[in-house]
């Protein structure tokens, strides 16, 4: 039988969804393709220039021999479900049935969107403060939720820590207020909430019978033993309407495995997997055995890793502020937020966008323009992020191409 003819009618446009077509392409994405366009060194996008341990991968094709290669449970494969809960109890205290309170997903991001569309209802409101990670906003969305927004600020002078007012966040709950989103250590800033910040937070969880979520990555990535990584759910009061949420990918510089999980009490839980087990039902089960294998051993590698980030930010810290940028140096994660104002004076720059293209096109090292972590751009249009997840070679080279600015 003869195929019948083709008809041919109007190309079709890309066709994306009313409640995502604000989003357009990440920022990440766009700058990594700008920074491999013109060869520039990418100290945009944070992910590791160099490999993650050789144990954890050795366990995954252990595991991958073994046959280890079919669906795990959706929830997680058991021993990682205890080791995350095992790492949980030894750092904050915290039990955690490995069964009912921990959820394997891939990737905190997965995590993130089963949260949302999990526990949020079309209507409720959820407080973000940014800058933000810009995975939450999109993930709002499709839960057909309303985001409220909190400022992070540096200081009015210096280049101190960021802080929120906290009538701004108070105001900021209204009676369609069902969560608050807290980041810490906090992406893209850098900065580690205090305990007494954390607690003005679950005041109002409290008062208001709130759900908190924290996003915690960079929870072994801290540098200042004055201002240690506190979760939010081990305040009174909290462990039972906080959903704690992780990653592998971070603390262990495999970010392409997208291991993460979820952490809360049964009832909380119960909303998580919901979602979850329609989103992808399960995480790849042989990187889930080296993910335990990781957390149950990797004690000696995280420890070496954070003092290898400390010795990078401090690095990038002193040569950003020579070449004439106001540095808030980071008490955690692997980003630096770094004022531009004086050399965009300079170079006739009107905002960060304009800036980091000149810096990848004309300059050839690669940083974040921050304005898209805001709904209020004009707050991150001083600034741009850079990324110090990297060897220090490459460090050495971004410097040394930055000194064009100077130049």
């Amino acid at each position: 039988m003869q195929a019948a003819p083709s008809i041919p009618g109007p190309a079709i446009e890309a066709v994306i969804a009313d409640r995502l077509r604000p989003f357009g392409t990440t920022i990440f994405a766009e700058m990594t393709k700008l920074a491999v366009k013109h060869n520039a060194v990418n100290l945009a996008q944070g992910f590791p220039d160099f490999d993650g341990p050789d144990f954890i991968k050795e366990a995954a094709h252990a595991a991958m021999r073994a046959g280890q290669n079919q669906y795990a449970r959706t929830t997680g494969l058991p021993v990682l479900s205890s080791a995350i809960a095992e790492q949980w109890r030894a750092r904050t205290g915290l039990s955690a049935d490995p069964d009912a309170e921990v959820t394997v997903t891939s990737g905190c991001t997965e995590a993130l969107a089963a949260t949302f569309l999990g526990i949020i209802n079309p209507g409720d409101e959820v407080i973000l403060f940014e800058p933000f990670y810009d995975s939450y906003r999109a993930c709002i969305a499709m839960a057909g939720a309303t985001p409220k927004f909190v400022a992070l600020r540096p200081p009015p002078t210096g280049t101190g820590e960021f802080t929120f007012d906290q009538e701004e966040l108070a105001r900021a709950v209204g009676p369609r207020t069902r969560a608050i989103l807290v980041n810490t250590p906090h992406n893209p800033t850098g900065k580690v909430y205090t305990r007494a910040e954390l607690q003005v937070v679950a005041d109002l969880c409290l008062r208001h019978n709130l759900i908190a979520i924290t996003d915690e990555v960079y929870e072994h990535l801290v540098y200042e033993p004055a201002l240690p990584h506190v979760s939010l759910a081990t305040l009174a009061g909290m462990a039972e309407r906080t959903i704690t949420l992780s990653s592998l990918g971070k603390t262990f510089s495999l970010t392409g495995w997208k291991i993460g999980w979820a952490i809360a009490r049964p009832g909380l839980t119960a909303g998580v997997r919901a979602a979850h087990q329609f989103l992808t039902f399960a995480t790849a089960t042989p990187l889930q055995a080296g993910a335990a294998e990781a957390l149950k051993h990797g004690s000696a590698a995280i420890a070496e890793l954070a003092a290898m980030f400390r010795g990078n930010r401090d690095y990038l810290c002193s040569a950003l502020r020579e070449l004439g940028f106001a540095v808030h140096i980071p008490a955690g994660t692997y980003f630096i937020m770094a004022d531009h104002s004086a050399i965009s004076r300079r170079l006739g720059m009107r905002d960060d966008r304009e800036f980091c293209v000149h810096l990848t096109e004309k300059v050839g090292v690669a940083a974040i323009p921050p304005s898209v972590f805001y709904d209020r751009a004009e707050l991150g249009r001083s600034l741009a992020r850079f990324a110090f997840c990297k060897k220090r070679a490459t460090l050495e080279a971004a410097v040394q191409r930055l000194r064009k600015l100077s130049a």
